[in-house]
């Protein structure tokens, strides 16, 4: 069984994630996604959304996933690659090279990003709605 590992915070689900899971997907049997834990994405001065147990929610739900982990810290994705025997390790291409250390260990793969869908940009509009309106 090939298996393949992806990161994120996962917050404010959109196409551009529903994107990268399924071709992730493409690349093994078994795809976990490791998202962000509300103490790690503190550290990173990023607030989600939603909570790590609703991001949590909504990916298992999703088809394309088999399992769902945190993400405590930056350093942890060698011992996630080997704890999990992980052979694909999937990102979008706005990380290109930042991960290629990992290709000691398994494959790295860098996807395209969906062209004009992101947390950031639905985040901004929201704001921007929301002054324009009130």
């Amino acid at each position: 069984m090939k298996k393949v590992i992806t990161y994120g915070t996962f917050d404010l689900l959109h196409t551009g994630h529903i994107n990268i899971l399924r071709r992730a997907k493409e690349f093994g049997d078994y795809l976990i996604v490791a998202i962000s834990a509300d103490e790690f994405n503190a550290l990173k001065g990023k607030k989600a959304y939603y909570t790590f147990e609703q991001r949590k929610a909504i990916l298992e739900a999703i088809r394309y996933v088999d399992e769902v982990i945190p993400e405590y810290t930056w350093e942890q994705k060698v011992e996630d690659v080997q704890k999990h025997d992980v052979d694909f390790f999937v990102m979008g291409d706005d990380w290109e090279g930042k991960f290629d250390f990992l290709k000691d260990h398994c494959e790295v793969i860098y996807l395209p990003r969906t062209v004009g869908i992101s947390t950031t940009k639905i985040k901004s509009d929201l704001k921007l709605n929301t002054a324009n309106n009130g």
